[in-house]
């Protein structure tokens, strides 16, 4: 058990990548990986997550700093399915990531995005009760809604993930996590496609073999980041 009470570390490695690249790594990896199940027809699925940060933007500054321990919670929602939904944290641990999450119901979402947290206080669950503490001592409060589309392709070997990720957009406001047009703000300086390569100890080179030099460099590239820092470009240009 680390530090943050993550279990399991695993590798996370991040590329920007254009539209051509993107076709021709998305042909090779069906040949020999499988989609993620919960795809649609288009093998895609929304994601939209609720970040939380304090009132010194801790999160967003040690990511920006490349602080090597550090962490930050999300509410993250599944093609607007609010019978699955989960709190998450997020912990960075050098070149490591390790996920713990948590369900919660939209009632309890609902209560969380109005400063109702009392109720987590006695709950059962380890991870919803640190959020509480966190919240308390931190003082978290939502920031920023992070919005796009999920492209996933998994092997069992290594635990493989492989995720395409695009239309990368956020709001100006944090209220409506539920509503299907609150994010009409597009992140202008995203890549169109962002490559998440995820895999515990092992990733087969078979399957590094497929990406060649197409993908380098790695990027920080940071969805997180690039919403919460044009969004607040945004409200400051209303605000001046």
């Amino acid at each position: 058990m680390s530090q943050h009470g993550c279990r399991r570390f695993r590798h996370e490695l991040k590329y920007a990548i254009d539209p051509l690249q993107h076709q021709s790594l998305r042909k090779k990896l069906s040949a020999i990986l499988k989609p993620d199940a919960h795809a649609g027809p288009d093998c895609r699925y929304h994601i939209r997550s609720l970040y939380f940060d304090d009132f010194k933007n801790t999160a967003l500054l040690e990511k920006l700093a490349g602080v090597r321990h550090r962490k930050k919670y999300r509410i993250r929602l599944y093609d607007f399915d609010d019978s699955f939904i989960k709190l998450e944290r997020k912990a960075k641990v050098d070149q490591y990531v390790c996920k713990e999450s948590a369900m919660l119901t939209r009632a309890d979402v609902e209560r969380i995005m109005v400063g109702n947290i009392e109720f987590l206080a006695d709950a059962g669950d380890p991870l919803l009760k640190q959020f509480y503490i966190d919240s308390r001592c931190t003082l978290l409060r939502p920031v920023v809604i992070v919005d796009y589309y999920r492209e996933a392709y998994i092997h069992p070997i290594g635990n493989v993930r492989i995720t395409f990720d695009t239309a990368l957009c956020t709001s100006l406001g944090t209220k409506s996590l539920f509503s299907k047009t609150v994010c009409p703000i597009r992140i202008i300086d995203a890549p169109r496609t962002i490559l998440e390569v995820k895999f515990n100890d092992v990733f087969p080179q078979y399957i590094r073999g497929l990406f060649h030099d197409t993908i380098r460099p790695r990027s920080a590239i940071g969805k997180f980041v690039l919403c919460r820092t044009q969004q607040m470009q945004h409200l400051g240009d209303l605000t001046n």
